[in-house]
């Protein structure tokens, strides 16, 4: 579905990711781990058109996107949801819904609220009341709304409590599951390799490790997180 192919890119002069290269399959989800100045927030913004690469070539379902500005890709149907469960805090949560649901080929808010329930009996508070595993519930469930083929997750479970990982653990299962494609960076091994069935381990900008996703990689991550 999405190739990121030999990509170095950064900021300025200073280059952050140093060739790496990640592939997300169809109908699956890929995971980048790494600790905090890995690279793994540079190339997330790369894939999504908020960085240009200064080589290597980004390729959504056979079509190289990596000169197409943000709001195209967003149109072939890559969603982002960057990290710090942003939303619209003076906003109520169901007015950041609609406010997306609302747009051309936009879908109902209904169908968010399937994504994630809990979200019900807060429609009516200002997403900045909300507490954070909230707000990052509703800022995955506003990207959904936008009908996505690909769904890219900046550290989806930052300052989030352990009910709410499992929660946002089993809708990326369930997307997944539907057809959906999901890119995820996490520093969380146990969420990541829960959830993915491919993994990626970035350190310095580097890809130094790769496999398959489940439980029995968590020692193999774990080691190369250390080296």
């Amino acid at each position: 579905m999405l190739e990121l192919q030999d990509i170095h890119v950064g900021y300025g002069r200073t280059t952050v990711v140093h060739g790496a290269t990640i592939e997300v399959p169809t109908n699956g989800v890929a995971a980048v781990m790494g600790h905090n100045g890995a690279g793994k927030t540079t190339l997330l913004r790369a894939a999504v058109g908020l960085l240009k690469p200064s080589s290597g070539r980004i390729v959504f379902d056979g079509e190289d996107i990596t000169r197409l500005k943000p709001h195209e890709r967003v149109r072939r149907g890559l969603a982002y949801v960057p990290q710090g469960q942003q939303c619209f805090p003076q906003l109520t949560a169901e007015e950041n819904l609609r406010l997306v649901a609302e747009t051309k080929g936009g879908k109902p808010v209904g169908e968010a609220l399937e994504l994630f329930p809990a979200l019900r009996p807060v429609l009516s508070r200002r997403a900045g009341l909300l507490s954070g595993g909230q707000r990052q519930q509703l800022a995955i469930a506003r990207a959904m709304l936008t009908g996505p083929r690909l769904l890219i997750l900046d550290e989806p479970t930052e300052g989030i409590q352990p009910s709410v990982v499992t929660e946002i653990e089993n809708t990326v299962q369930d997307l997944a599951a539907t057809g959906l494609a999901v890119l995820l960076v996490e520093q969380h091994i146990g969420f990541a390799l829960a959830t993915a069935g491919r993994y990626y381990v970035l350190a310095a900008g580097h890809v130094t490790a790769s496999g398959h996703g489940g439980a029995e990689a968590i020692d193999s991550v774990r080691t190369a997180m250390t080296i």
